[in-house]
C-alpha cells in the first residue's frame, strides 16, 4: 500500500513539474540573441569605418556602442490604431530648429502592467526618406541609463495592418547623442513613457 502511495505521489510531482515548465517563460532564444548581436556588431563597424558616421571627423577614438543584453520581453506585439483625421506635428530639434511630420497611427501595448501608447509619425520632408515612418520615444531610463533626449526605433509601413511589432532591443540613439553637429528631433510629448525600457542602446560612454 505504501509503495502505491509513493508511486502516486511521484507521478503527481512529475506531472506538476511538466506543467510548470510548459507554462514558464522560455526566455530569450539563442538564435534571437545571435541576430541582435550581429546587428550590433554591424552598427559598430559602420560607426568606426564609414565616412558618414557621426564619428568620422571626431578626434576622439570610437569606443564602441553600449547596449542592454538582448531580451525578448521587450519585443512587443502592439495594436496599431489608425488615425482618421491626421494632423501635421511639429517637433523641436536638438539644434533649435523644427521638423514637420504627419500623424500615421498609434501603437498601443501593455508592458510590466503599464498601458503604453506611442505615436508613429510619417516623414514629410522632401528626400529619399519621405513617406517612411518615424518613431522617437523616451522612457524612465532616459537621462540616466539611456540618452536623455530619447531614442529612435525603425518601423516598417504595412498598409491595412492592425498590429505591429516593436522590438526595443533595436532601439538606437540619434546621431546628436555623439556629435552636436547633427540635428535630431525630440520625441513628441505623448511618447514619453513612464515605464523603463531596459532594452536597446544605452547612453554613449
Amino acid at each position: 500500500m505504501k509503495q502505491k502511495n509513493i508511486l502516486l505521489i511521484a507521478l503527481v510531482i512529475t506531472a506538476l513539474i511538466i506543467v510548470f515548465y510548459s507554462l514558464a517563460p522560455t526566455g530569450t532564444s539563442e538564435a534571437y540573441t545571435e541576430q541582435i548581436l550581429k546587428e550590433r556588431k554591424d552598427r559598430d563597424d559602420y560607426m568606426r569605418n564609414n565616412d558618414e558616421s557621426p564619428f568620422a571627423d571626431s578626434t576622439e577614438a570610437f569606443k564602441g556602442l553600449t547596449y542592454f543584453a538582448p531580451d525578448e520581453h521587450f519585443r512587443i506585439a502592439a495594436n496599431l490604431i489608425s488615425i482618421t483625421d491626421k494632423k501635421t506635428i511639429t517637433l523641436a530639434t536638438s539644434d533649435g530648429l523644427e521638423m514637420r511630420y504627419l500623424e500615421y497611427a498609434y501603437a498601443a501595448f501593455k508592458l510590466d502592467g503599464e498601458e503604453c501608447r506611442l505615436l508613429i509619425l510619417e516623414i514629410m520632408e522632401a528626400g529619399p526618406t519621405r513617406g517612411t515612418l518615424f518613431l522617437a520615444f523616451a522612457d524612465a531610463t532616459s537621462a540616466n541609463e539611456t540618452y536623455g533626449a530619447g531614442r529612435y526605433l525603425d518601423i516598417n509601413k504595412v498598409p491595412g495592418s492592425t498590429s505591429i511589432t516593436l522590438d526595443f532591443n533595436k532601439a538606437y540613439n540619434p546621431y546628436c547623442a555623439y556629435n552636436d553637429n547633427f540635428s535630431c528631433p525630440f520625441p513628441p510629448r505623448e511618447n514619453v513613457l513612464k515605464v523603463a525600457i531596459r532594452a536597446g542602446e544605452k547612453v554613449y560612454h
